[in-house]
């Protein structure tokens, strides 16, 4: 080893020792006689101290020359650091080291990203140089709670007897959602592997091979659209069983929930975690991850907007839409009019046509420029069926149901953040539960899965599949943890009957069922058990324990929202060998 201790090891007790150290020229200050550097690895920083009589003259001047990220090699005598020197803020910070060799191991050009900055750089800039912004001690603490937490995933899985196993990266294109990254065959000329969305079908046929218990730290691939939030390459904790139900997989995973939160963020969390139902989710929030770290339930209105003289609610309310609302509570003093006008601006971002609002005034009553609309009664209705009180803010949105829920889940969200209704660091887990099966595409005219085509129905709407697909429910269930979805799970289809049935109903015809999924159902008619599972985005997991607003923040070389990587410049083209040799012809 090329050094006896890291920078974050040395301490009084080793006063006297000497030592070597590598690292990083984190910062240099030239104090005349001598130079005192930091020097930083992933361990730590040490001052280290280039000055008379411990360091010779000719290293005194060789010292002078080095630079912010130049790469050395120090070997000197730990010291206590002088009376009043000690820097409390390092756990290093009684001690220095004072230099007697130094050996220059590389140069570094001016850092486009410095690593010691206090400010954080422009991302793209953070990309671009990624190897330096990795230096970082943000990155580098972000990087190590991640490897953390996936070792204590592994281990409580391991404890609970799964095996770990590994499954094809290169596997067969399957219509399972997003589009699929597709890999060309040289020897297969004209064929084609897909990455996977996830193991869905290994793990399945895991469970019918018997591996009564699988886990797996998997890449999978999505070629979709992208936000702050979602990469077309990610991480999951991937996990099946047999012999399960519902409760089952959401115990076990109850389980990991309580053990990190405990561990990484010392908090106690209460098992087995909350539940609601996808209706009553998207009823009182608007969505179907709702954040619960606060209040403010949307309240539906729509019998009390009826009786209105507002056109607007009683041409939404006598055509089959909502009029719904959110009473934020003690919103007057926080939106001035101004402010009312610009949440009115950010729902229209939504799809809302319009937010029609009242004031609650001192006295009770609600004040607002439709309120002439409304006779004194239906306004007293109006406040009891929101619990007004003096100083709330009634806000309302009058459309569809679906356009409802869309803006005034925003709208929820927004206001939540502005008014900082939830404590910096506050955690809240829970589970939505009993999705429906299907939902249906308008534009193709068809239904298409919820979550994905090997999800069981409920035993009690099996029937409904041939008669009424639009109201099957399904054992599904998704994690959430504030307001994001964390990990999502079914029960699988483990008749080979079922599952064609919803291949059917999703428009996959025999002929496409056997050509994409025939060894799946092969498969299951030798002896399928009941299984079921989830799988747990790794990414997402570590971006929320770690407080982060972008989970471009803890993945080490994540790509940019048009699923580019700014440092290598992937995608880039190809030589036209490799595509004659692929038999690809790129178009015009």
């Amino acid at each position: 080893m090329l050094r006896t201790h890291t920078c974050g090891d040395l301490n009084e007790k080793l006063e006297g020792q000497i030592v070597t150290l590598c690292g990083w020229v984190d910062s240099h200050r030239d104090h005349g006689g001598g130079l005192f550097v930091d020097l930083r690895d992933r361990y730590g920083i040490t001052q280290v101290v280039f000055n008379p009589p411990d360091t010779a003259p000719e290293v005194i001047d060789q010292s002078k020359s080095l630079r912010a990220e130049y790469v050395i090699r120090v070997t000197g005598r730990v010291a206590k650091r002088p009376e009043g020197m000690a820097n409390p803020r390092l756990a290093t910070g009684a001690i220095e080291l004072r230099v007697t060799k130094l050996e220059l191991l590389n140069k570094c050009l001016t850092p486009q990203v410095s690593p010691s900055a206090t400010d954080t750089p422009n991302e793209d800039l953070r990309l671009k140089y990624r190897y330096l912004d990795l230096r970082r001690p943000a990155m580098q603490k972000t990087m190590l709670q991640r490897a953390a937490m996936i070792k204590e995933m592994r281990d409580y899985f391991a404890e609970q007897n799964f095996i770990d196993v590994e499954t094809p990266i290169l596997g067969r294109s399957t219509p399972e959602g997003a589009r699929d990254y597709l890999v060309p065959s040289r020897v297969h000329r004209g064929k084609f592997y897909a990455l996977p969305q996830s193991p869905q079908l290994y793990k399945q046929i895991l469970m019918i091979a018997g591996y009564d218990r699988y886990v797996q730290v998997a890449r999978c691939f999505r070629d979709e659209d992208l936000r702050a939030d979602r990469q077309p390459e990610f991480t999951q904790l991937d996990v099946e069983m047999s012999f399960v139900d519902a409760d089952d997989v959401i115990g076990i995973i109850d389980g990991v929930v309580a053990r990190l939160a405990k561990k990484f963020l010392d908090l106690e969390v209460p098992t087995p975690l909350p539940r609601m139902t996808y209706d009553e989710a998207m009823e009182r929030y608007g969505h179907d991850a709702p954040d619960l770290r606060f209040d403010m339930q949307i309240v539906d209105c729509t019998d009390l907007a009826a009786e209105a003289e507002f056109r607007v609610f009683q041409t939404v309310a006598s055509s089959g839409g909502r009029v719904r609302s959110l009473n934020v509570k003690k919103g007057t003093d926080h939106y001035s009019r101004r402010g009312i006008d610009t949440l009115t601006e950010y729902a229209a971002e939504f799809g809302a046509k319009g937010l029609a609002w009242f004031r609650v005034e001192a006295d009770g009553t609600l004040n607002s420029t439709i309120a002439k609309n409304f006779t004194p009664e239906l306004l007293q209705k109006i406040a009891a069926r929101l619990q007004a009180e003096p100083g709330d803010l009634l806000l309302f949105v009058a459309d569809s149901f679906a356009a409802t829920c869309k803006a005034l889940y925003a709208l929820r969200a927004k206001i939540g953040r502005e008014m900082k209704l939830y404590a910096p660091g506050q955690m809240n887990f829970s589970w939505i539960v009993e999705f429906p099966m299907f939902e249906y595409d308008n534009e193709e005219k068809r239904w298409s899965a919820m979550h994905h085509p090997f999800t069981a129905p409920r035993d009690q709407d099996l029937a409904m599949l041939a008669t009424d697909p639009g109201k099957c429910r399904a054992k599904a269930y998704d994690l959430v943890i504030n307001g994001s979805e964390a990990g999502g799970g079914t029960i699988r289809i483990h008749d080979n009957i079922v599952q064609s049935q919803v291949f059917s109903l999703l428009g996959i015809d025999e002929a496409t069922a056997k050509d994409r999924f025939g060894f799946l159902l092969d498969a299951l008619q030798y002896g399928a058990p009941p299984h079921g599972g989830i799988a747990l985005g790794v990414d997402r997991w570590v971006m929320l324990f770690a407080q982060l607003e972008n989970i471009r923040d803890c993945i080490a070389f994540p790509k940019t929202q048009k699923a580019s990587d700014l440092m290598t410049e992937a995608p880039g083209g190809v030589e036209l060998k490799q595509l004659r040799e692929l038999a690809i012809k790129l178009a015009e």
